[in-house]
């Protein structure tokens, strides 16, 4: 059986309790990403009656569900995991999806795929503290990552220690293919800057 989502123990049991207070023979599960590679997206799961399977999902079968799993956002998907944590209102079902707004990279990624992973993953949370965030233009020949910053970083007068100090210190140490920085930013725009100078 291949399995695409981790599905805890748990959160099975609830979802065919679920199921199976829906009155239709051979209703499943379907997993799809909204928007996937985005930071708009959002990972949904939906019941899914007979009459609206899609051709094109793949099937993970469960021991007491079945789950059609879109094609499209598998890549999206890799490390997701369901699960159901149970209380005394009863409980919360949660979807954990840590790939969905960037696809998992290796090695053998184009570089700057690479280099917005990073930059998703280990960047921008802590940028987001700030309101801001920090996105790839492009990868000069020379190997210079173009960088446009956005929300509390854009006019904020503490970014180029931001640039320096921890964006371009991560990424040279991190994507031996880059070799340095440069902001594109128009930071006279400060009216969400986190800092003003």
């Amino acid at each position: 059986m291949t399995q695409y989502v981790n599905i805890t123990p748990d959160a099975e049991d609830y979802l065919a309790d679920l199921l199976s207070k829906q009155n239709v023979e051979g209703m499943a599960v379907r997993i799809f990403i909204t928007q996937p590679g985005t930071k708009y997206a959002e990972t949904c799961l939906a019941y899914c009656r007979p009459d609206e399977v899609n051709d094109k999902d793949e099937i993970q079968q469960m021991e007491k569900i079945r789950v059609y799993v879109e094609a499209m956002s598998i890549p999206y998907l890799d490390e997701a995991l369901i699960d159901f944590a149970k209380d005394r209102m009863g409980g919360q079902l949660t979807i954990k999806a840590p790939n969905a707004k960037m696809p998992r990279v290796t090695a053998d990624s184009p570089v700057e795929d690479r280099i917005s992973y990073l930059l998703y993953t280990e960047i921008n949370p802590g940028l987001a503290a700030h309101g801001g965030e920090v996105s790839l233009v492009e990868l000069t020949e020379d190997g210079i990552a173009v960088l446009k910053f956005g929300g509390g970083c854009q006019g904020c007068s503490a970014v180029d220690m931001t640039l320096k100090d921890g964006v371009e210190a991560s990424l040279v140490a991190k994507i031996p293919e880059v070799n340095g920085v440069r902001d594109v930013t128009d930071h006279t725009v400060t009216e969400n800057a986190y800092f003003k100078a």
